[in-house]
């Protein structure tokens, strides 16, 4: 069976920085990747490609920002050369991932529960609007209230929801996620596989093994893999005169407008101190560790270390500290992600 080509050479740096660790197939919009997307909707392997060069002749390939839908699929198998593309959308910005994912997490609720069936639920849960509500095998919830009238609800295998936890859809909460006593959610929100959330979140995306624990607001943002905030961390997400939100363009070097609303963009492998307050539109690169006095700038750049001067982390010691977070998951780093971190190291 021939594979389906994904080419992230041109998107890669406009969606900077969560395209800096993975292919921009491996972006998690609304519950599942875009690669996982592309693989359930057509039965096909995917693989990732930067350019076209060297491959069969004859092969399909697709930008890798692409999310495809069920429509755009059934389009594709009665006619491939002329498919509906208006049946899809596109992550051209990285603000795009969490402003497309109130349309993603409904997409993915169908694709992933038609014709199947929920576990039952416990009975000190309070549901509203049930049949829009799927909780997966191994996951554990009470005292908690779940609210689909907004939007779908979709609980992730072994999966935890503390008791006291407010939740109104569309919402995913991945495998092995939890969700701390008190959490308050608001659509749409991803808190992706292995994640721990607390406090209160809203229209955010949690791309996996990040923590936002405790207390504190996020809103209209996107963490990348391995963050970590700080106690009663915060961001804002809407200027005080509700003007457009301007937000770093590391292909440009420039501030874009990304809407009335955007909050915390933090890259994978990064950190905020307790009690840390990020502007709106605040860009965090990779691996940086972000503490000191004051409000941090609003971008903060790959391997920075506090935001006094912006001094540069030190590799090995980054390399250090990123070790001793996964094993907090029983994860370790492997050599694949030392590679990349090198090269990110290097050109920042």
């Amino acid at each position: 069976m021939q594979p389906v080509y994904l080419n992230d050479s041109e998107i890669r740096d406009h969606l900077f920085p969560f395209s800096q660790v993975r292919s921009a197939a491996d972006i998690r919009v609304g519950i599942l990747t875009i690669r996982e997307k592309w693989e359930l909707l057509l039965g096909r392997p995917v693989q990732v490609v930067s350019g076209t060069e060297g491959l069969p002749e004859g092969a399909t390939v697709y930008a890798a920002n692409i999310i495809p839908t069920k429509a755009f699929a059934d389009s594709l198998e009665a006619n491939q050369a002329n498919p509906d593309w208006e049946a899809v959308k596109v992550v051209q910005y990285p603000w795009h991932i969490f402003q497309l994912n109130d349309w993603a997490l409904r997409e993915d609720f169908q694709l992933l529960t038609q014709g199947r069936g929920s576990i039952p639920v416990p009975g000190t849960v309070h549901l509203i609007n049930p049949e829009n509500i799927f909780i997966e095998e191994g996951a554990t919830l009470q005292h908690c209230i779940l609210n689909a009238a907004t939007g779908p609800i979709y609980i992730g295998r072994n999966a935890e929801i503390m008791e006291g936890s407010l939740i109104r859809g569309p919402f995913a909460l991945g495998e092995g996620a939890v969700l701390k006593m008190g959490t308050k959610i608001y659509g749409a929100t991803t808190v992706g596989p292995y994640c721990v959330a607390g406090g209160e979140i809203k229209n955010s995306v949690m791309m996996g093994y990040s923590n936002k624990a405790h207390d504190g607001y996020l809103g209209d943002a996107v963490l990348g893999e391995w963050c970590n905030l700080g106690a009663g961390t915060s961001n804002s997400n809407l200027k005080n005169n509700a003007s457009d939100v301007k937000v770093w363009h590391h292909p440009s070097e420039k501030y874009m407008a990304a809407g009335i609303k955007c909050g915390l963009l933090m890259g994978d492998y990064s950190r905020s101190a307790i009690n840390t307050s990020f502007y709106t539109g605040t860009v965090v690169g990779v691996c940086a560790n972000v503490f000191g006095d004051g409000i941090p700038p609003k971008f903060i750049p790959s391997f920075t270390w506090g935001t006094r001067g912006l001094s540069k982390y030190e590799f090995e010691k980054a390399l250090t500290d990123i070790e001793a977070w996964k094993k907090f998951k029983h994860q370790s780093l492997t050599e694949a992600e030392i590679k990349r971190l090198r090269a990110i190291f290097e050109q920042s």
